[in-house]
């Protein structure tokens, strides 16, 4: 995968993408991640980006004429053209699922923008999609781009090992369990037994009791969106019954075995 970010703050990048699972896959060649600045395509001897907006009112725009230049330069050095990402506040919400159909892409371009955000013909005429990675507001485009890069990568064949990636929050739409290593004990808190007792489907029961408890109570928006087989319905249930009323529903969801519904 090839991936092309436009900033105008490039020197942000070069930490980020210098260590951990990145820098490992970039040496691996499994990605190629290339950093351009937009002050660079500009035509005036100030390198400027922005401008007052027409009709008044505060702050700046990003200039159209380098960011088009920009993104054509970066198009001109692939054989086929890549999908463009704006990022954006008023873009959809990143997800895991937008992590992993990026991850199929064989280039993605990526414009951070910046200050009241981008020429609205840039969005007309370049962007393929706008990203946005919550509902906050930042200086900029470039960390939720690093934030987009880093998702993306570790999903890329070869980036970790598929074990790793299909047991993570959010890959089976279910919050992780809780994970524990050595020592055993530590300041009076002890490892849960069922995970040193060598029982394998008690171990995957327990792990998958916890992952809905979780979800439960930290993310139960989650469960209406997840496929929940019989077994999970049913230890659903248990993790009720466990907890008691409270502030939390005992009734059985109405969902089927295998929907993806909930009410």
């Amino acid at each position: 995968m090839r991936v092309d970010v436009l900033t105008i703050f490039p020197g942000m990048f070069s930490g980020p993408l210098s260590e951990s699972i990145v820098a490992r896959a970039r040496e691996r060649g499994l990605v190629e991640i290339h950093v351009h600045d937009i002050r660079e395509f500009t035509r005036d001897k100030h390198r400027v980006t922005d401008d007052y907006p027409f009709g008044g009112g505060a702050g700046m725009v990003m200039k159209p004429e380098p960011i088009f230049a920009a993104v054509e330069h970066v198009m001109g050095q692939v054989p086929e053209p890549g999908l463009v990402i704006l990022m954006s506040p008023q873009g959809t919400v990143f997800t895991q699922d937008t992590a992993a159909r990026l991850a199929r892409e064989r280039h993605i371009v990526i414009i951070c923008g910046h200050y009241e955000g981008v020429d609205e013909r840039v969005r007309e005429a370049l962007v393929d999609e706008e990203i946005s990675i919550g509902d906050y507001v930042l200086t900029g485009g470039e960390l939720p781009a690093m934030v987009v890069i880093d998702a993306v990568t570790r999903l890329i064949p070869g980036a970790l090992d598929e074990e790793s990636v299909a047991a993570e929050s959010f890959t089976s739409g279910l919050l992780d369990y809780p994970q524990y290593t050595r020592p055993r004990e530590f300041r009076g808190m002890a490892v849960p037994e069922v995970l040193v007792s060598g029982d394998h489907e008690k171990v995957r029961l327990w792990r998958r009791k916890q992952a809905l408890a979780r979800t439960l109570e930290r993310r139960p928006d989650l469960l209406a969106k997840a496929s929940l087989t019989a077994e999970d319905l049913r230890l659903l249930d248990e993790v009720r019954r466990e907890r008691g009323s409270g502030t939390m529903s005992t009734a059985k969801p109405d969902v089927e075995p295998g929907s993806s519904r909930m009410v």
